[in-house]
């Protein structure tokens, strides 16, 4: 088994966040598991909440425990919730079914470490983790298009990943603040200026 360097997992991290500046994603954390579990690398970037190293561990974890990432670990427990209850008991420490773990992989397909992110929405959380994996030279489960591979290696196959967030419509000039009428009255927004005179 090929070993993860901790230069790798720190230039993986640092990508990560990189992306997540690039995308403005909210303040976020990430690790780094050796393919047997174990904390290779943790960051977490100032501003981000409490319990941020519990849930990247769990979302590394949980890729890591089923082999594939962890938001299909999240429909996997959606389509056989008894089956996962199993797993959760059996596993040494505790998943976090969202998105944002995401296995890490050689050209060849052998699985060297994972990743979990936490910060932003889900997708996100997945998008700045690929873009962190790829920055060192590594894949995710996502990279690998040959049927025959695919199926040597267990990999399930994921819709393909978006940002879901979506710019706010832009206001009406008069609906964040009052308009002020000619005669100086303020309007609520969507209401008429007051008309003075006849």
């Amino acid at each position: 088994m090929r070993a993860l360097s901790l230069e790798q997992a720190n230039t993986i991290i640092a990508a990560t966040f990189a992306a997540a500046k690039k995308h403005k994603c909210r303040p976020m954390s990430a690790i780094i598991l050796d393919a047997g579990g174990r904390v290779k690398a943790f960051q977490k970037q100032d501003g981000a909440s409490m319990l941020r190293f519990e849930v990247c561990y769990g979302k590394a974890y949980a890729s890591l425990a089923l082999g594939r990432p962890s938001r299909l670990v999240l429909q996997k427990a959606r389509e056989k919730p008894l089956f996962m209850q199993s797993i959760e008991h059996l596993a040494d420490y505790p998943l976090f079914l969202e998105g944002g773990g995401q296995l890490i992989r050689d050209k060849a397909g052998e699985v060297v470490a994972a990743i979990g992110v936490t910060g932003d929405v889900n997708e996100m959380d997945d998008i700045c983790a690929i873009a962190g994996i790829h920055a060192a030279g590594y894949c995710a489960d996502a990279d690998f298009d040959d049927p025959e591979q695919i199926r040597a290696l267990s990999i399930i196959a994921g819709p393909p990943l978006s940002d879901p967030r979506k710019p706010a419509p832009a206001r009406a000039r008069g609906s964040r603040h009052a308009a002020i009428g000619r005669n100086g009255a303020k309007s609520r927004p969507g209401q008429q200026p007051a008309k003075s005179g006849p």
